[in-house]
């Protein structure tokens, strides 16, 4: 299926955000999420949405433990009623 064509170029407006600068991206490239990892290429500015992974994707990028866990000498301490 091929991919939907990209907006053409838009001029957008650079204003000061206290002392960072910002640029109000308009609304056919708007970006989704909250946060974008910003890098340059020369004169380009490059913005690439940072997608939050879900725990079961964070999990899943984790290498196996190796490892024994260790055995509890000890049992737990029985709760106590306090009522």
């Amino acid at each position: 299926m091929p991919q939907p064509a990209a907006p053409r170029p838009k001029e957008a407006r650079l204003f000061r955000n206290n002392r960072s600068q910002a640029v109000r991206i308009p609304v056919e490239f708007e970006l989704p999420g909250e946060s974008v990892l910003i890098s340059r290429d020369g004169d380009r500015l490059i913005l690439e949405p940072i997608h939050k992974k879900g725990l079961l994707a964070l999990l899943d990028g984790w290498e196996p433990l190796d490892d024994e866990l260790p055995t509890v000498e000890d049992p737990p301490i029985p709760p106590r009623d306090v009522f």
